[in-house]
């Protein structure tokens, strides 16, 4: 019997990364769209480029791993999105984001209307809602879900494109909300929570916002993951780390991946940290697939 495939979105940023002496593409929900593709399921990107030839490439890097390109738009006005990324010795990135991007701009038409309609989960953060239209967007798209959709809230936090209104808004139109461990203090503080343990802070989140699911990171110390009735800490995989660009993307795709299917909090920590950290143990943000490494995520669901 054919498995059920899937169709999982990541809305938001679709941009370059300039890295010390190359060029990758990336932006956290294109990125969660390619490793959700290689875990099998329709991987969609929904954003917006320049027309231009930074745009032209990076619609032609889409096709190349995979992707549709379908709900990528195109914007005569604005360039494509850049982001220069400085890596410290630990390979740990600090990004300078380009402003007035195209992402910026994305529009809400009849065709996002309709992916929204039929998509399964999508995965959004802060980034592309430091513009009014994006984030007007992402609400709709997030509003337009049908019943039973798994709508993730990576928080990704960047320099200061983020506040507490979009916090708020994010968090109640969210299922899952995923932050990293240096992410939950600067959050409980703007949102009036105060000094708390990150199981403390998330049960607030889960019983504020009615989330499922709040899933704190940890790098290479794994996870933590809250529900109503069930807290998982996983105690994640030592790697030797080429650089963690992309790496919480790929921890968000496997966590999705599980979630869709119904798999327990231990097997979806353990696959999203799993994938996380093989992705840290590579150059850039969608490294090509392993095979070996696909089928102990998804236990055995390897796309053919």
């Amino acid at each position: 019997m054919a498995r059920r495939r899937f169709t999982v979105v990541g809305l938001g940023e679709l941009l370059w990364d300039i890295l010390p002496g190359s060029r990758a593409l990336g932006g956290a929900p294109a990125n969660f769209a390619y490793h959700a593709a290689a875990l099998g399921d329709e991987g969609v990107v929904a954003s917006r480029v320049g027309r231009d030839e930074l745009g032209r490439e990076a619609v032609e890097r889409l096709r190349g791993l995979g992707l549709a390109t379908d709900f990528v738009q195109e914007d005569a006005l604005r360039p494509t999105g850049t982001v220069h990324v400085r890596l410290d010795g630990r390979g740990v990135p600090d990004f300078t984001i380009s402003p007035d991007a195209a992402w910026d701009s994305i529009e809400w038409n009849d065709r996002l209307a309709g992916l929204a309609s039929r998509a399964d989960a999508v995965c959004f953060g802060t980034l592309a809602q430091r513009s009014a239209r994006t984030r007007e967007t992402i609400r709709r798209f997030l509003s337009s879900l049908r019943a039973g959709a798994l709508a993730v809230f990576d928080a990704n936090l960047r320099q200061s494109y983020w506040s507490a209104e979009v916090l708020r808004e994010s968090l109640g139109l969210s299922t899952v909300a995923k932050f990293s461990d240096g992410e939950t203090g600067p959050v409980a503080r703007t949102l009036g929570f105060g000094a708390l343990d990150e199981e403390a802070f998330a049960r607030r989140l889960l019983d504020r916002y009615e989330l499922e699911l709040v899933c704190i990171t940890r790098g290479e110390r794994g996870c933590l993951l809250v529900s109503a009735g069930e807290t998982v800490s996983h105690e994640g995989f030592r790697v030797n780390v080429a650089d963690t660009v992309g790496a919480g993307d790929a921890f968000a795709a496997a966590l999705a991946h599980h979630l869709l299917r119904g798999s327990t909090l231990e097997t979806a920590a353990e696959a999203a940290n799993r994938l996380g950290a093989w992705v840290a143990s590579r150059p850039g943000a969608t490294p090509p697939p392993d095979a070996r490494v696909i089928e102990l995520v998804t236990g055995g669901r390897a796309r053919s």
